[in-house]
């Protein structure tokens, strides 16, 4: 017997449970359905996890650089705990029974589409008015000759790791692979960071990758730029990657932090109308539609593979079903990178402006040569703070940050950008004394725009 629903979510990450709940809210008929966890890679394996564990050790770097302050440790017991709470223990069942209660139909199981409108999971047949994809994206591991025989890990083991090793060679130089870096480093372990890339980040302003290396190299971390992992073998109790240049390198693990694809495969996307991209992602409009009726959030849509954007989608999708239609927009959209200290960034780099033919000015300023805040904060302060500016029409359109709390402070250009505001409005903006904010008027004032 086939059952009918309003709505059917597949996949209840972030985005997922961002559409599924102003839609129950409304009286929709909703099934959600989902593979593994309620809540999703970023709450078991990914944001949650890694956020919760890389804070001890920034905890310890903040006490260690205030002055008259001395003595914080990390503990990795009591770190590991926390993390256990925070992930609910890799169990779901409050959040399953949350949904039932709320009035939504809550199924187990891996789904296909089989027509539009129409899903099967197990002997389980479905239709439903409407069809959300949210199924998220799973990481990439390159094709190392041997990597079978060594201890290979990608962020689940990673952030669900009870006993950390001593050695670990970290492949990856984006968002995930610093962050990883990071947190190991923070804990005592050996780290090795290797990337193919010339500078770490280097999708970021190339000063923001040359921060980073230093800061890291500052931690501990040895990193290893324009090399690549090309085979790999067991050596007793090593795991040893070798670079292409012939290098070896042992650990007791190695880590991949070398991207993530759409988790589309199997799906039955084009039997349901749906048409995927040269990564496998879903292909949508600005209200999230992927076709008739069928929509898709998240990563899967390879838009912005952020969880503050499959939210944000989550918004817009649930918005266009419920007949108040809005359109997504992405400018401006903030990057953030939580190493120590962290990496902020929104809005274009200097690159993409080129290639857009933008005529810019652009500036940089260094935080503790400017401000007060950075001095009563830490003692030998650290931060910088970069603008990116069109200089015919007098907006912001990019900015990044690297220093304490970058990631709280960003969110000021990034509503500039979003708005358009222009620079005479940011540069008559009052910022309380002391606060990182002013760095935004101290930088404004070295702007030629």
């Amino acid at each position: 017997m086939t059952e009918h629903f309003d709505v059917a979510v597949l996949g209840m990450g972030p985005g997922g449970e961002v559409v599924a709940g102003p839609l129950i809210a409304a009286g929709k008929r909703v099934a959600v359905i989902e593979r593994e966890l309620i809540g999703g890679e970023c709450a078991y394996w990914a944001c949650i996890p890694s956020k919760t564990v890389l804070r001890p050790a920034e905890a310890r770097t903040e006490v260690h650089r205030a002055a008259g302050v001395s003595g914080a440790e990390v503990d990795w017991a009591a770190a590991r705990e926390h993390r256990d709470v925070m992930i609910r223990h890799l169990d779901d069942s409050a959040q399953a029974d949350g949904y039932t209660d709320q009035g939504a139909t809550v199924i187990r199981g891996e789904a296909r589409l089989t027509g539009p409108g129409r899903i099967r999971i197990g002997d389980r047949e479905l239709t439903a008015e409407h069809v959300v994809v949210a199924t998220g994206s799973e990481a990439v591991v390159p094709p190392v000759e041997g990597l079978e025989e060594i201890t290979a890990w990608t962020n689940r083991e990673t952030y669900t790791v009870r006993d950390l090793p001593e050695r670990a060679v970290v492949v990856g130089g984006s968002a995930v692979g610093i962050e990883t870096a990071t947190f190991l480093a923070g804990f005592g372990v050996q780290v090795v960071l290797v990337h193919r890339g010339e500078r770490l980040l280097d999708r970021e302003d190339p000063r923001v990758g040359e921060l980073v290396h230093h800061y890291l190299s500052e931690g501990g971390v040895q990193v290893r730029l324009n090399a690549s992992a090309a085979t790999a073998h067991r050596d007793g109790a090593d795991s040893v990657v070798t670079l292409e240049d012939g290098t070896e390198l042992a650990a007791d693990v190695v880590v991949f932090g070398t991207g993530r694809r759409p988790r589309t495969e199997g799906l039955g996307l084009e039997e349901a109308g749906a048409r995927l991209g040269e990564h496998g992602e879903v292909l949508v409009d600005e209200h999230c539609r992927a076709g008739e009726n069928l929509w898709a959030v998240g990563d899967v849509t390879g838009v912005l593979p952020f969880t503050h954007v499959a939210k944000y989608q989550g918004r817009i999708a649930a918005a266009a079903i419920l007949g108040r239609p809005r359109p997504a927009t992405y400018e401006g959209i903030p990057r953030v990178v939580f190493a120590d200290p962290e990496v902020a960034a929104a809005g274009l780099t200097p690159e993409q402006a080129q290639q857009r033919g933008i005529r810019t000015a652009a500036t940089e300023l260094d935080l503790a040569q400017a401000l007060a805040r950075p001095w009563t904060f830490e003692d030998d302060p650290r931060g910088h703070l970069g603008l990116l500016a069109d200089a015919d029409r007098g907006v912001l359109i990019g900015a990044w940050a690297v220093g304490p709390m970058a990631g709280e402070w960003i969110h000021q250009a990034s509503l500039a950008i979003r708005t358009r505001l222009p620079l005479e409005v940011l540069r008559d903006q009052v910022a309380q004394f002391p606060t990182y904010h002013e760095a935004y008027q101290a930088a404004l004032d070295g702007l030629d725009a």
